[in-house]
């Protein structure tokens, strides 16, 4: 019997550890990873190198998704790019996305700060199949944490990676064998309620009203303050003032 087959997208650091994951269990789980397509982010960590992995285990590297082979299964973690139906239709099992939030509470980007914002007690990680919506297929698998106290986001990006990477490994043989009950999201929608954030809405959360109580400036700050990245202000004059953290 011919082994299966998986195509891997991937990026950032979370990407590079499950790839490195899924590439040591190829042997075990009796699979054959046979492509990867990665913007190659190394912006977090210049040694997490996911082209250079492939490489390694002489796995090809496609361009972009219109590239891509047919394989049984696609696996998605941090890819950058959203994928067409025609995209999709490439696995011929199966697609999964690994998407670091739990759903259907924050679906897209920026769901890390916007449950600091929220004020959210309870965090997690989703994996979920491939449709065209954004981050809307069954639920396969899930893992949930409490948030600590005046949680800052990058400690709670910190966690969820760690539940992530611990997620990807608990159930990899399980999606390969089809061992899952899929749960569609629309039923938990009412229970857990829903949203949907985009990129671009970083930058509104930022600006800072000194008007507002104290513990919305917190909660504020603690979501929008990352190395690297422009941190909070707020506008006295006419002009930026940034409130920064002492890290």
């Amino acid at each position: 019997m011919a082994k299966r087959t998986v195509l891997f997208l991937g990026s950032k650091p979370i990407g590079y550890h499950c790839f490195n994951y899924l590439l040591q269990q190829q042997s075990d789980l009796d699979i054959a990873v046979v492509g990867l397509l990665s913007n190659n982010n190394t912006r977090f960590d210049a040694n997490l190198n996911l082209q250079s992995l492939a490489a390694e285990y002489g796995v090809p590297v496609f361009d972009g998704p219109d590239a891509m082979p047919e394989a049984d299964f696609i696996y998605s973690v941090q890819y950058h790019q959203l994928l067409t139906a025609q995209h999709i239709a490439k696995a011929r099992i199966d697609a999964f996305n690994l998407h670091m939030a739990p759903l259907p509470e924050y679906r897209g980007c920026n769901q890390f700060s916007f449950a600091i914002i929220d004020g959210k007690t309870e965090f997690g990680t989703t994996i979920h199949r491939m449709d065209t919506r954004i981050d809307h297929g069954d639920i396969l698998f899930e893992k949930r944490f409490p948030i600590p106290p005046d949680c800052w986001v990058e400690t709670l990006y910190e966690l969820t990676e760690a539940a992530s990477i611990d997620l990807f490994k608990s159930s990899l043989a399980k999606l390969i064998r089809g061992e899952y009950v899929a749960i569609p999201q629309s039923g938990l929608e009412a229970e857990r309620g829903t949203s949907l954030h985009y990129r671009k809405e970083i930058s509104s959360i930022k600006e800072i009203d000194l008007a507002w109580d104290a513990d919305k400036i917190s909660r504020h700050i603690r979501a929008t303050s990352m190395k690297g990245i422009e941190p909070p202000y707020t506008i006295i004059g006419g002009e930026k003032v940034y409130l920064t953290r002492t890290w």
